[in-house]
């Protein structure tokens, strides 16, 4: 049975220490399924978004730097050819996916032989409970301070979720504050020491101090009002912006109907004018002219 140092939630050292549950701390250290599990996730990091340039992607090289034959050299087709200076990239990283798989039982057994190796190292230590009624960084790091781990890389595992000791670790650069069951094998090799919230052994978590119940209440009613603050904001964009939509929706049909007004009202003056006969104004003066000087017919029975 492996046994690991346990304190009180104020960092006071325990007579006995804490036995670690057997079903899973027994002491198997599996390394090459360790290496597989941090090459794996350190895999999962890259964003593979390397690219070196080829010869098609060089600029220049667009004629040969000398011509064929007769000057005694090597022949050459381009100056942007991967062994001139300044050319190409040859077989050079490309863009690629990284990603690695690997099976469930592999991540949990690996998971398993870091606990055991932090645990058999002695760098494994459990707290009765982590009492923060609201973040407070300095707080922590005196905790840590007084488990004899400061300013060493340490990873704080918390039997559930924790936002005040959460937010009291973000601000330490070697601190690393998760919840238990979200710990990988990287997370538990990359610490120096691990921080074990004794709920998280013993699978009682712990119930919050009313404190920590008001704070995260308060929490919850801040993120609520803002939340219905934006929605309030975003129905109001919306509806000063369907009400604009409206008004030029509006000034563009007025202005369609004052031009459909406009248009008919000219057709109107252009059919009350009087049509120009066709013979046109040479004729009609001819015409004028020809019926005056023709006398006027006499009556029947005049003389």
């Amino acid at each position: 049975m492996i046994k690991a140092p346990h304190y009180s939630s104020v960092g006071a050292k325990r007579d006995h220490a804490f036995a670690l549950p057997s079903d899973y701390f027994d002491g198997t250290v599996n390394r090459p399924v360790l290496h597989q599990a941090v090459k794996v996730f350190l895999n999962n990091q890259r964003q593979g978004t390397h690219q070196t340039k080829t010869r098609s992607f060089v600029s220049g090289g667009n004629q040969k730097p000398w011509k064929q034959k007769g000057t005694g050299r090597a022949r050459q087709g381009s100056t942007r050819a991967p062994h001139w200076r300044g050319g190409g990239t040859v077989f050079g990283p490309q863009p690629r996916d990284y990603r690695t798989e690997i099976p469930r039982k592999v991540k949990q057994l690996a998971r398993k032989s870091a606990l055991n190796a932090r645990a058999s190292e002695g760098s494994l230590h459990v707290v009765e409970r982590f009492v923060f009624r609201r973040p407070k960084t300095a707080q922590l790091a005196d905790l840590l301070a007084t488990l004899g781990v400061g300013g060493r890389k340490v990873l704080v595992l918390t039997a559930g979720r924790n936002d005040s000791l959460y937010l009291s670790g973000r601000n330490l650069p070697t601190v690393d504050v998760m919840p238990y069951l979200q710990a990988s094998a990287y997370d538990i090799l990359w610490a120096e020491a691990v921080v074990v919230e004794e709920g998280a052994l013993t699978g009682v978590v712990p119930e919050p101090l009313p404190e920590e119940e008001a704070e995260r209440t308060e929490r919850a009613e801040r993120a609520k009002k803002a939340e219905r603050t934006e929605r309030a904001e975003k129905t109001e964009r919306k509806a000063s912006a369907s009400k604009a939509a409206k008004a030029a929706k509006t000034a563009k049909t007025a202005k369609k109907t004052e031009a459909k007004a406009a248009k008919k009202s000219a057709a109107k003056a252009r059919k009350a004018k009087p049509a120009p006969s066709r013979s046109g104004g040479k004729s009609t003066a001819k015409a004028a002219k020809k019926a005056a000087g023709k006398p006027a017919p006499k009556k029947k029975g005049s003389k």
